[in-house]
C-alpha cells in the first residue's frame, strides 16, 4: 500500500490530503478534513448516510475511493448551498422532518441532487431519487412532503 498525496477540491476550498488510492473518500472527509456531517452508515452504499455530490451528483462516500474523485468538486452537508439547498432545509423544517436526525445529511443531499437535475419531481421521481436512503425512524412521508414543498419554493 502506497501513500500517495491528493488535491482535492472540497465545498470550493483546495485541501490536500495524504492517504492510500484505495482510502473511501469517506474517512477522507471525515478523519482528515473533520468534516463530520457526512454519516458512516453501512459502509456499501445500501443506506445512503454517507451521501455526498461529486461535481452535483450524488454518490456514496463509502464505497468512492480517493483515486475515482480526482478533479471533481466534491460537495459535504457543511458545504451545501444554493435555492435548492435552502429551500429543502426551510421545508425540512416547516414538516419536522427530523426524527434521529442520524440520516439526514445524507437525504438533504439526495434530494438535493434531484431537485437541480427535475426542479419538479413527481412522486415516482422522488422514489427513484430516495430508493437508496435508509431512515431508520421510517420519516418517509415527511421526507416526500419537505421534497415536493422545497421543489415549490425553489421555483419562486
Amino acid at each position: 500500500m502506497t501513500t500517495t498525496t491528493t488535491t482535492l477540491k472540497i465545498n470550493g476550498q483546495t485541501a490536500t490530503v495524504s492517504a492510500e488510492p484505495e482510502t473511501p473518500l469517506l474517512w477522507v472527509l471525515r478523519g482528515e478534513m473533520k468534516l463530520v456531517g457526512t454519516k458512516f452508515g453501512c459502509g456499501k452504499a445500501l443506506c445512503g448516510a454517507c451521501t455526498v455530490h461529486l461535481d452535483g451528483e450524488a454518490v456514496r462516500s463509502c464505497v468512492t475511493p480517493l483515486e475515482a474523485v480526482g478533479a471533481r468538486e466534491v460537495t459535504t452537508i457543511e458545504g451545501l448551498k444554493g435555492r435548492e439547498a435552502d429551500a429543502l432545509r426551510q421545508a425540512w423544517t416547516e414538516i419536522d422532518v427530523v426524527q434521529c436526525g442520524y440520516c439526514q445529511s445524507g437525504q438533504l443531499m439526495s434530494a438535493c441532487a434531484l431537485l437541480k437535475a427535475t426542479p419538479k419531481p413527481s412522486d415516482d421521481q422522488v422514489s427513484d431519487a430516495m430508493r437508496g436512503n435508509i431512515c431508520r425512524c421510517g420519516t418517509y412521508p415527511r421526507i416526500r412532503a419537505a421534497i415536493h414543498l422545497a421543489a415549490e419554493t425553489a421555483g419562486r
